[in-house]
């Protein structure tokens, strides 16, 4: 674990802009006491490693802010990227002691944080905990299998799409007809590894939909989505999957 973390002054639990998605959505107001007096948090800043792979978990926590890689390093020193954390998701699993990859700060992040072994111990003493940890997990499993579809069947337009989508869908930055300033977690060259692409097919499919109106960029990480139908229909997905929310 980084030992140069740093700790940010605590924020109201009603406050926070993850409070209705993340591990605790579905705590009543004297779990939410409970976890706010647990809890602590630390930032990192885009680069630096939060977890490294068989590291032991001292904590568990919340992404409030900022996004982080999952990734795994093979025997010859490849590095494969195999997630993304946005905010609300959950690092760290109860009733495991070591992380399972290696987890870096994609972008500056901010966590919240909570011991592991009284977190644990709270997990089985609150049913409302125990659900959310249950749906989170069971979240991930259905995103994984989404993964293992777009890197074995879909196109390059439809990766970058679905890429694009994605991040739109966990954003806070909708307006009616457009979404606005949605900032590229990741450079073209991550985006390239993330998505089992080059980095010229990476760049040659964002040109691709800034030239047919779907999206538009104001720098090389910042873009603006202007039609989200046409958006949708080029993840090649039988259902545009909803409401972006």
């Amino acid at each position: 674990m980084n030992t140069n973390l740093k700790t940010v002054p605590k924020v109201s639990c009603n406050s926070c802009p993850i409070r209705h998605r993340a591990v605790c959505a579905r705590c009543d107001a004297d779990e939410l006491s409970v976890l706010d007096g647990m809890k602590s948090y630390r930032s990192f800043a885009a680069g630096e490693a939060i977890l490294w792979r068989g590291e032991p978990f001292s904590f568990v926590a919340s992404v409030v802010t900022g996004v982080a890689s999952l990734s795994k390093t093979l025997e010859d020193g490849r590095t494969q990227m195999v997630g993304l954390l946005l905010p609300s998701d959950f690092i760290g699993r109860p009733g495991r002691h070591e992380a399972a990859f290696d987890v870096i700060a994609t972008t500056d992040v901010m966590l919240c944080c909570f011991e592991r072994g009284p977190f644990e111990t709270l997990v089985d003493e609150t049913p409302h905990i125990a659900h959310r940890l249950m749906e989170l997990a069971l979240d991930e499993l259905d995103a994984a299998r989404d993964w293992m579809l777009l890197l074995g069947r879909k196109t390059a337009r439809e990766k970058i799409a679905t890429f694009i989508e994605l991040l739109a869908r966990r954003s806070n930055t909708e307006t009616p007809g457009r979404i606005a300033d949605l900032r590229l977690p990741l450079t073209r060259d991550h985006i390239a590894n993330y998505l089992g692409l080059t980095l010229e097919t990476v760049s040659r499919q964002f040109s691709a939909l800034k030239k047919e109106g779907v999206i538009d960029f104001s720098d090389r990480r910042t873009l603006s989505i202007l039609d989200l139908a046409a958006l949708q229909d080029a993840t090649g997905n039988d259902s545009d999957g909803g409401m972006i929310t």
